[in-house]
């Protein structure tokens, strides 16, 4: 089935984000070690990229590494740092000629030196991209943005550059890693799992959620076309009526 045919490119939502799982899980059920699913998963991100910047999706955000990640085996997370090294150097180009933008949220100055760099310097070389943003989110949690926007708000109304009395959503949300960004109206997570895993708390408020069974290494641009016709045909009524929105 030819699901890309179905989709409203007028009705496009304008960020999407993934959660990006069940790597490990494929590995195994192919007698594999879990690092041969997340070379597989490399595949998907660059399949969905691809399929998001030809739709005109200005802004796509994956989920690739969480601070809770750091307690796997420290094996597994030093394949990821490599793969992650490897991946960036091998796919400049094509974000080079696809005028894809790469970003980042989450605390990178964890990251090991090489990953860092490596990341630096593919942010720097598509810094004037506008396709579309693709941005990944490392060594994040939401729980950690909003504790370091709490902490940015706590100094910045210290020294009197903030009035609490004027405190409102829009401003926590510029002390957010998205403040650049709109929120999510699309959040699609892979592999079966009914849960949020502290991504985005705070932008995924009015997001559609969708979940899919099928695990990422097998999640390519037919899955990603579904996911948009299934967002396409739900409601957005943001605490209105239907038959409020079908008075505009």
């Amino acid at each position: 089935m030819d699901f890309k045919s179905g989709i409203d490119t007028a009705r496009l939502p304008q960020h999407v984000a993934i959660i990006m799982d069940g790597n490990g899980r494929w590995a195994k059920a192919h007698g594999k070690p879990r690092v041969f699913g997340h070379r597989n998963g490399v595949r998907s991100v660059k399949a969905v990229t691809e399929a998001a910047a030809e739709l005109g999706i200005p802004y796509l955000t994956l989920y690739a590494f969480s601070t809770e990640n750091w307690n796997r085996p420290s094996r597994e997370v030093n394949a990821l740092m490599q793969l992650l090294v490897r991946t960036i150097r091998r796919e400049l180009r094509t974000l080079q000629d696809n005028d894809i933008r790469l970003h980042t949220i989450g605390d990178t100055s964890r990251l090991p030196v090489q990953t860092a760099n490596s990341l630096q310097e593919a942010i720097a070389a598509t810094r004037n991209h506008q396709r579309m943003t693709l941005t990944l989110a490392l060594n994040y949690s939401a729980r950690q943005e909003m504790t370091r926007a709490a902490r940015m708000i706590a100094h910045a109304a210290s020294e009197g550059k903030l009035d609490p009395a004027h405190l409102d959503e829009a401003a926590v949300a510029d002390f957010l890693y998205t403040s650049t960004m709109p929120d999510p109206e699309l959040l699609i997570r892979t592999s079966g799992e009914f849960r949020i895993s502290n991504f985005l708390l705070w932008q995924i408020a009015y997001a559609e959620l969708y979940f899919t069974p099928v695990m990422w290494p097998d999640f390519g641009k037919d899955q990603f076309h579904e996911a948009i016709r299934d967002y396409q045909r739900r409601e957005r009524r943001f605490g209105k009526t239907s038959e409020q929105l079908m008075t505009h």
